[in-house]
């Protein structure tokens, strides 16, 4: 249990330790200065422990938000200061800090109070002190009776639960959900909430009752993809009201913004195969392929979104026209909600998807989300390239790490670039994003053109390590080069996708479409570590895996030595190993992590 300790004496008839307690503290009372340095220090390191002002007045929830959120080793508001044992330290060394300067016997630290003197004290010795947005909560510490009178009668004006469910709702999300789904979820985040359920809970019943739609899907009659639309969209319900339900109870983990973004993949990616398990039942329409491609385009769509946020995560100067004008765009109401639903968010996706399932055919479903998806990427990539090339942004040796960890360059790109680093180094700063888009463009046409089993994709597969590796042979801080990774991508899913196609042989695109996904799971792992703060998957893993150059010519030579039908085996152990070393690893990582307290995150992953 954590700790609260009040600085002094409780004014008569406060509800402080109450609500102090109902927030799962056990609360002491210091007799003064002295008396709150020992406590603080009996405290163990290991548990959270908050200095909180007798005299406190303020709505629960800003004692919520100041004192329980798991994401900040520090935090504090008027009157209430909290320290995880990340923070410990810092918090004993600036109690005794303050109370050394108090004369002996003092009951009391004049001026902000002994809370506030800390939290100065904190903030001067380095630590971090995060003050949370209260907006219309009140959190005083009024001196004088009249004063606390009327701070109570603020307090009292305002609904406190009523702000806390508002702020359960994501701040930016898309209009299907923001009109659609956000007006009841957030009752539902609620009564999981008052029933202890926790957001790992709803994802998981989530991501169960997605797969059931995908098996609703598999069957292939009428009856079957209506409920599959329903149940896709009871999935989604209970998708947004797993972060509704995290940020209305402050119940943040890494492990849990992990299972959330994993799940979300999971997902749609199943019901993809689900969709066309069903096509092939209903009327032996053999739709892997777009299947194939839909996830294909959304993934690389995906890679986009995080390579340009990673490139731009701490640049500076980072301003240009386009952005001026996005800015101009957001000051008008309607432009924004229009902006959102073009880039075609998850929520609209999937509304979209259940919809069409229910009315129409997988093939129509499939032909739906490449065209709608083709047409945001394109919007969201234009802005993107345009914003990159009119700001004058410094990149940080940061930004090119997590750009190079995205790039997941194997072995024989990683031998190239070091070969080639002295070469490279004076030449055009386009010169990484050329290398990768050649290299990408030839393998992919060539495999497309040529047919199965031909040697000059091998050749193709060949040429395209070298360029690989010629295009991360110095560090990528270039104006476009956070356009590398989702380029790899392509190249890599693009060349599996043709090459299955052109196999001809039943089981050929179902197996690209389990190699695939192994391989974006390991990709998403990587932006996932990398947001969480935790580092990029280690380098061994990237090498027993091949890198993207490495897999892209395995597969090459795979269509080059094998008959359709061995090519169909080999894809499906490849996609079982690769699926069952990248999972076992990423569970290990996070598993470990959460239980060994890494902090914890709340990422707001793709908005809804």
């Amino acid at each position: 249990m954590s700790t609260a300790i009040l600085t002094g004496p409780p004014v008569p008839g406060s509800p402080l330790e109450g609500d102090l307690r109902s927030l799962g503290f056990d609360v002491h009372v210091a007799k003064g200065p002295e008396h709150t340095a020992a406590l603080v220090a009996d405290v163990p390191g290991a548990e959270r422990v908050a200095l909180v002002d007798p005299r406190f007045v303020g709505h629960v929830h800003a004692l919520r938000l100041a004192l329980t959120d798991p994401r900040f080793p520090a935090a504090a508001v008027t009157g209430a200061l909290t320290a995880q044992p990340a923070a410990r330290a810092a918090l004993t060394a600036a109690v005794r800090t303050v109370t050394a300067t108090v004369p002996a016997g003092a009951a009391a630290v004049t001026g902000a109070g002994l809370v506030g003197d800390v939290a100065t004290a904190l903030e001067a010795g380095g630590a971090t002190v995060h003050r949370p947005e209260l907006g219309s909560l009140v959190a005083e510490v009024p001196t004088e009776a009249e004063q606390r009178h009327l701070v109570r009668a603020a307090v009292e004006a305002v609904d406190d639960e009523a702000v806390r469910l508002r702020s359960a709702v994501k701040a930016r999300d898309g209009f299907f959900t923001t009109f659609c789904i956000s007006p009841y979820s957030r009752y539902i985040a609620r009564w999981c909430a008052r029933r202890g359920l926790t957001p790992n809970q709803v994802t998981t019943a989530s991501l169960l009752t997605a797969l059931i739609a995908a098996g609703c899907a598999a069957t292939g009659t009428r009856p079957g993809f209506v409920a599959a639309g329903v149940l896709l969209l009871v999935s989604f319900v209970l998708d947004c009201t797993d972060g509704q339900l995290a940020r209305y109870s402050l119940q943040y983990s890494t492990l849990g913004a992990w299972l959330d973004a994993t799940f979300d993949r999971a997902k749609e990616y199943a019901y993809y195969a689900g969709l066309a398990l069903g096509a092939a039942r209903a009327g032996g329409d053999d739709v892997w392929a777009l299947a194939l491609g839909a996830m294909v385009l959304q993934t690389c769509r995906h890679v986009v979104d995080f390579s340009f946020n990673e490139a731009n995560h701490d640049a500076t100067a980072n301003t240009s026209p386009t952005a001026a004008l996005s800015d101009r765009l957001d000051s008008v109401g309607w432009t924004v909600w229009v902006r959102r639903m073009i880039v075609l968010p998850i929520g609209e996706r999937w509304a979209m998807i259940a919809v069409l399932t229910a009315v129409t055919t997988p093939r129509i479903v499939f032909w739906a989300l490449l065209v709608g998806c083709s047409l945001a990427a394109c919007y969201t990539t234009a802005g993107r390239v345009l914003r990159s090339l009119t700001r004058r942004a410094h990149r940080t040796d940061r930004a090119a790490r997590a750009l190079a960890d995205l790039a997941d360059s194997g072995p024989l790109a990683q031998a190239v670039a070091r070969a080639a680093a002295k070469r490279v180094r004076d030449l055009p700063g386009l010169i990484p994003l050329a290398a990768a888009f050649t290299g990408a463009a030839a393998v992919v046409a060539t495999a497309a053109f040529t047919g199965f089993g031909s040697g000059w994709t091998v050749a193709a597969a060949a040429g395209y390590a070298v360029t690989s590796g010629i295009a991360v042979a110095r560090p990528l801080k270039g104006a476009l080069d956070w356009l590398v990774p989702p380029v790899f991508r392509a190249a890599e899913y693009g060349t599996v996708l043709v090459l299955a196609a052109h196999a001809e042989v039943n089981g050929a695109l179902p197996a690209a479409f389990g190699l695939v996904a192994a391989v974006a799971y390991h990709h998403y792992d990587t932006v996932y570590r990398i947001r969480g703060g935790t580092g990029a998957p280690p380098h061994w893993l990237v090498r027993v895996i091949g890198g993207h150059e490495g897999r892209v010519l395995a597969v090459a030579l795979a269509a080059f030595l094998l008959n359709g039908t061995d090519f169909t085996i080999a894809l499906t152990v490849v996609a079982v190993a690769v699926a069952l070393v990248v999972l076992a690893e990423s569970i290990r990582f996070w598993v470990t992590a959460h239980k060994r307290g890494a902090p914890a995150v709340h990422d707001e992953g793709e908005p809804a």
